[in-house]
Formats: structure tokens, C-alpha cells, sequence
């Protein structure tokens, strides 16, 4: 059995069409839902088998586009592990691009929970979604959104968006890691944040603040490399079987996904929760050692003068690659010192880790919804390295 696809365009006005063309997709009455960016208008392909409700259009870490095919079942798991997980269906606000996972997740578990997703509408300012929270029925059901670092940072460094965050039950923060020093200080400002962890072949998010949601396990292997397995898994990747046998695997009986993500366990007393140490690609050998620059950020996150905090590596005759830490710098402030940034990485993770250059940003760029783009920010160091502003200091420093 087959089913066709119907292409929906996916925009913050296009909504009500789309969360009713996916509810027809979940409950079988419609066909699979292929969302785009509106104004895009594509073939929407061969049949999917019957059971796929959404294919969700990814470009993968190497850029070669990919359509991800997410089951009603899969899609529905995830969603009713979230309801577990937080106080129950609730309100949701939509304040992500409908067309990727993250935002397409917000609008499934609207349709399960029997409630009508609010929209951002427009580009994400914090004056908008102060206005759209306020707007939010006081009907006593639990309020949700889904949000990126970024938007958290820019909410934070405004009274009005800081008690935004802090009206809702539960805000969910994905898409990229998000710096303990983001979290710790949006806890303190009344925010309950929820970190988490997964992609399109998750269904979304499939671990929150290190814990996997019911149904999903995740392991680590030989390599450090994490795998997960469950309920929320996509089926494969339409007209892809290369990727398919590339990263899924059948191991005793359990389906598993393996990503391109390094991961540890960590036992703080809490029990044992996933740290994710971002992706194998992105390790940066420097000097002849390898060095995580997802470790490196959460390391400079928080310190004085840094606001947000992006760690590239950029050729260098002498050590191969050079770290750069390119750095939005906190409100009121003119961003750090390249010496404290050394001196604190030294310290925590060994002198390999040290940026041995600083570039300061007006905002880190980024792609799909709200990801850091690495490549467009080791684009913008190694032009910033060439064409030093007046003063500026590119010179290597040695920590301490």
C-alpha cells in the first residue's frame, strides 16, 4: 500500500491550512504532508508507504537534501511522551518556521491535545511575543512554547521578554545546544526550561534535560557516538536507501538510529543524564589534538562580556586549523577580552582549547531554525582575520 503526497506551503500564515492538512494526515483521512517554505512550489514526488503521515526536508550535515518520513505513529508517540513528560496537553505558541521539525512538532501536539496552536506571526522580535503570550486564552490549561538560544538570549536582555519566558509552564529549548550560562540565567529569571535533544529522525526532541522521553533509548558507542532507538523513529528517508542503510541498524531485535552527535553519561546526583558534546564533524584539530568546540563554548559561556558564544576552527599555517571564538557580546557591554577567554579554556579543558583569535559579531548567523551555521561563521572569521578592524588584536596569546 501507498499513499500520495500533498505539498503544503509552511509559513506563520499558512498555519490553520497546514495544522489541518497534517490532523487529515494523522487520522488517515488525507494524504502524507509534504511542508515548504511558502512560495516554494515543488513536485511532491513519488508515493510514501502507508503509515507516513509527514516527510520533513532536511539538508543534513553535508547539505545534500534529504526528506525525512515521519509515521502517525511516530509522530503521536512523541507527542503524548511530551505530555507525560511536562503538566499534560496544554496551549502551545509557535514562535518557530512551521516547515522544520521543531515547529511542525509544536503544531502535531496541538492537534493531540484538542487545542488550536497560537502563532509569532512575522520575524521573531521580542515586542511581538510579549504581545502574543498576553494574548494567550487564561483558560487554566497548561502554556508551552518551543524556542531556540537565540531567541532566549534576545528575550533575557529585555524586562518585557523575561517575564514572557517566565508565564509559561514549560519552555522547550532545542535546535542547538544551548549554553548552561543561557539556561542557568533564564531559570533565574522564573523560566522552567527544558532542554532538548533530537532531530527530524526523532520526530523532534526525544530527550529532555538529558533524561530520554518514555518509549526511546539511547546508547553510546564505541566511539562516543550516540544511538537512539524507539517508538519516535522516522521510518527512512523517501527514495534514500544509501541513507537508510548508512544510519539505521538492526541490532538484537532494536531498531537504532545512529547520529553524527558525541555524547557522554554524567551523574551529578540526579541520576543519569546525556550530555551531548556536538557533532564528530565539527571536532577541530588543532596543534595535532583534537578539540570539541561545543566544549569550548560551554566553557566561555557566561563570562563577562560574552552573550553568545560561537567556537570555529580556521586554517593556519602553523597549527593547521586555528580556534576562533566569535562572540555576540552581552547587552551594555563591548565583549570580552581574548585573554580571559584563553585563560578560562586552558583551565577548564587543557591549552589545545585556548581560541587563539577573537571576532566580535553583531549576531551569530544561522540556518534553518535557529541553528548556529558553523560554515557561515568560519566564513566570516577567516574574512574578519583578513581585514582586521583598527585595534584589533589577532596576535596568538598564551593563557594565563
Amino acid at each position: 500500500m501507498s499513499r500520495p503526497v500533498r505539498v503544503v506551503p509552511a509559513s506563520a500564515r499558512t498555519v490553520p491550512a497546514l495544522t489541518a492538512a497534517l490532523a487529515a494526515a494523522l487520522d488517515g483521512s488525507g494524504p502524507a504532508v509534504l511542508p515548504v517554505e511558502d512560495g516554494a512550489t515543488p513536485d511532491p514526488g513519488a508515493p510514501v508507504p502507508d503509515d507516513v503521515a509527514l516527510l520533513v526536508r532536511t539538508s543534513g550535515s553535508t547539505g545534500a537534501p534529504r526528506e525525512v518520513m515521519l509515521t502517525a505513529a511516530a509522530l503521536r508517540a512523541s507527542a503524548g511522551a511530551t505530555e507525560v513528560r511536562l503538566a499534560g496537553p496544554g496551549r502551545w505558541l509557535l514562535p518557530l518556521p512551521p516547515a522544520h521539525v521543531a515547529g511542525l512538532q509544536v503544531l502535531v501536539r496541538s492537534i493531540v491535545a484538542g487545542t488550536t496552536p497560537h502563532v509569532l506571526a512575522g520575524p521573531f522580535r521580542v515586542d511581538a511575543f510579549a504581545v502574543a503570550v498576553a494574548a494567550l486564552p487564561a483558560d487554566g490549561l497548561p502554556r508551552y512554547t518551543s524556542l531556540v538560544p537565540t531567541q532566549v538570549h534576545r528575550l533575557l536582555d529585555d524586562p518585557a521578554g523575561r517575564d514572557a519566558l517566565a508565564a509559561f509552564d514549560a519552555v522547550l529549548l532545542g535546535g542547538a545546544a544551548a549554553p548552561p550560562g543561557l539556561v542557568d540565567r533564564a531559570r533565574a529569571a522564573g523560566a522552567r526550561v527544558v532542554t532538548t535533544y533530537g532531530m527530524s529522525e526523532t520526530s523532534g526532541g526525544c530527550v529532555y534535560d538529558g533524561v530520554p522521553l518514555d518509549g526511546v533509548t539511547v546508547d553510546l558507542g564505541a566511539d562516543g557516538r550516540i544511538r537512539l532507538a524507539g517508538p519516535v523513529l522516522a521510518t527512512g528517508y523517501r527514495g534514500r536507501p544509501d541513507l537508510d542503510a548508512e544510519l539505521f541498524e538492526v541490532a538484537d531485535g532494536t531498531r537504532w538510529l545512529r547520529t553524527s552527535d558525541l555524547g557522554r553519561w554524567t551523574d551529578s546526583g540526579a541520576g543519569r543524564r546525556l550530555e551531548v558534546l556536538g557533532r564528530a564533524d565539527d571536532v577541530v584539530v588543532t596543534g595535532g589534538e583534537k578539540v570539541a568546540p561545543a566544549a569550548v563554548e560551554r566553557a566561555l559561556s557566561g563570562l563577562p562580556g560574552v552573550g553568545e558564544v560561537l567556537v570555529v576552527g580556521v586554517p593556519d599555517p602553523e597549527w593547521g586549523q586555528a580556534l576562533v571564538a566569535v562572540v555576540v557580546p552581552a547587552a551594555g557591554t563591548t565583549g570580552p577580552d581574548l585573554v580571559d577567554l584563553r585563560r578560562t579554556a586552558a583551565d577548564r579543558l587543557g591549552r589545545a582549547a585556548a581560541p587563539r583569535h577573537l571576532v566580535t559579531v553583531a549576531a551569530l548567523p544561522l540556518r534553518g531554525p535557529g541553528k548556529p551555521d558553523r560554515r557561515g561563521a568560519a566564513a566570516l572569521a577567516v574574512d574578519a582575520l583578513a581585514h582586521p578592524t583598527p585595534g584589533a588584536d589577532p596576535q596568538d596569546r598564551p593563557p594565563g
